[in-house]
């Protein structure tokens, strides 16, 4: 990387910090130009030379949190999607220490953003990224278990509304519980692990 890659890199990295930072306080379409230019120490030229609008910024925060997010897997992102046709059906299940570390790293890690991308999920298209993971992750695998197409959406909303809710409780406790902990309580729950008669 040279110098002014460099220059632009750094630039854009104070732009994502500033628009988070903004973002605990306050909604995306109340925070202005001059306060992520003053947030994040640039001119206001600096912001237009890197982009059009606060939703330009927006989208780029957005990636740059999708990308810090999936840096915690350390898979080829191409191939897993290949392999879901041709892997053993038990290698589609997901609820495993193996997938659950890294995201409950990143979540331990990255309070802030997470919490950020909660509350902004709408302005922030997260939406559309969970469309996108349905259409190439969830639902092939869905498919491999013959599960109806039409049941897909709904058991899906199910499974990920459950394991939700017991990682916002966890981030309630600013995850002071012990990662494991949280990783054995969603595989129980997901897998039908626990004993109802004690």
């Amino acid at each position: 990387m040279n110098k002014n890659e460099s220059k632009y890199f750094n630039t854009a990295i104070k732009m994502d910090e500033a628009l988070i930072t903004l973002l605990e306080k306050k909604d995306f379409e109340y925070i202005t130009i001059k306060e992520l230019c003053d947030t994040a120490g640039v001119n206001r030229s600096t912001f237009y030379l890197h982009y059009e609008n606060t939703s330009d910024l927006l989208k780029e925060t957005t990636r740059y949190i999708i990308d810090k997010h999936l840096s915690y897997y350390g898979i080829d992102k191409q191939r897993i999607s290949l392999q879901f046709e041709v892997c053993k059906r038990e290698d589609l299940l997901f609820i495993t220490d193996e997938y659950l570390k890294p995201y409950l790293s990143f979540i331990k890690e990255n309070q802030r953003l997470f919490r950020v991308s909660i509350k902004e999920f709408h302005s922030m298209n997260m939406d559309e990224v969970y469309e996108k993971m349905f259409e190439n992750i969830f639902s092939p695998i869905l498919a491999r278990f013959h599960v109806p197409e039409n049941e897909r959406p709904y058991i899906m909303k199910f499974y990920l509304t459950g394991v939700f809710a017991i990682i916002m409780e966890w981030l309630d406790k600013n995850c002071s519980d012990e990662m494991d902990s949280i990783i054995k309580i969603i595989i129980d729950c997901v897998m039908g692990e626990r004993k109802i008669d004690g």
